[in-house]
């Protein structure tokens, strides 16, 4: 007669979800280490694609040399960005900052200010100043968590790569024998459906972001707007939030516009960021996402106000993959119908 628990090991629906629950109380007791914990999964992703990728070109190519001449490579392009693309970064978005205030003193913000005064009282602006006083901090503490970060995920994704035969046949051994070869399976079987869903819907958005920043630079530079560096990685930034990013972009970009060429300079934005939105919308999606997130764009608002309540910035940007993931898990399928049916079911 089977026990409770040989019953539970051979339910596996019901046993999955338990491994999935622990999974996920795990994460969130480890929250405080989610930046190193996703930018390690990204640049691994990355690097152990483009291994891939070159042993398809030269299948003697060996693994290590390439990981090695890729973390060459990063390293000096980290070393340009920090000695000459960072100051020239601070200075263009001082100059932003600059123009933003210019823009404000000037007349044309007059009526608007004194519409605003009468309305709002002086103690409350003085409270909105400490407000922002502190935000300014906690962003300042943020940019330096983020540096550490992203430095030992960096080390960490090496560390992988360089090794990645023996991680990978250390890693199979948990599923082959031991007392708990059934949850190391279960665990498996999520990280491979993580990794299929996940890793390669933020790999398409990543080409996306990189597709819709070169374009935008290039309207940019034919309009012969200042700072394009720090607006090309404001845009490449918001890029990678879907849907909206493009559209968010709008706000800041407008500002910069009118200060440079007015009411006509806005007109010529919005029809810039709305000509690339159709095209990400009609033709890079559909290239780069394919099946993978074919969710109505109401569905990706609420994930990505649901994602950001819970997970602030990265919310944003890993909303959409987590829960492509989460339907894939539960092997929910969009049903093609006909195009003619009704908006309810008779």
């Amino acid at each position: 007669m089977d026990t409770a628990w040989q019953r539970f090991k051979k339910n596996v629906p019901f046993r999955r979800f338990v491994v999935l629950f622990l999974i996920i109380a795990v994460l969130y007791e480890m929250r405080a280490m989610m930046n190193t914990i996703l930018l390690t999964f990204i640049f691994t992703y990355i690097v152990v694609h483009l291994i891939r990728l070159v042993q398809r070109r030269f299948p003697k190519a060996p693994s290590k040399l390439i990981v090695v001449i890729t973390y060459l490579i990063i390293l000096i392009l980290l070393y340009f960005v920090i000695t000459i693309y960072i100051p020239m970064l601070a200075s263009q978005i001082s100059k932003i900052a600059q123009s933003v205030v210019t823009f404000y003193q000037s007349n044309k913000m007059d009526g608007v200010m004194d519409y605003v005064n009468r309305y709002v009282n002086k103690t409350e602006l003085v409270s909105q100043a400490k407000n922002v006083g502190t935000i300014m901090v906690h962003a300042v503490t943020s940019i330096g968590t983020l540096t550490v970060a992203t430095f030992m995920s960096l080390i960490l994704s090496f560390f992988y790569t360089i090794e990645l035969k023996q991680m990978n046949e250390f890693s199979h051994s948990f599923t082959e024998s031991g007392y708990f070869k059934w949850l190391f399976e279960d665990i498996r079987y999520f990280g491979k459906k993580f990794i299929n869903t996940f890793g390669v819907v933020l790999e398409a958005q990543f080409f996306i972001a990189v597709c819709n920043t070169v374009l935008t630079m290039i309207c940019l530079a034919v309009m012969r707007m200042p700072q394009i560096i720090a607006l090309g990685l404001m845009v490449f930034i918001l890029s990678l939030i879907p849907v909206a990013g493009v559209i968010i972009s709008l706000i800041p970009l407008s500002i910069i516009a009118y200060s440079v060429g007015g009411i006509r300079y806005v007109i010529y934005i919005f029809v810039i960021i709305m000509i690339i939105h159709a095209l990400e919308a009609y033709v890079l999606n559909p290239k780069f996402m394919a099946s993978k997130t074919e969710l109505p764009i109401f569905y990706t608002f609420l994930v990505l106000l649901v994602a950001e309540h819970f997970w602030g910035t990265w919310g944003l940007i890993v909303g959409v993959p987590i829960f492509t993931f989460l339907l894939d898990v539960m092997d929910i399928k969009q049903t093609k119908k006909d195009k003619h049916e009704n908006f309810s079911d008779r």
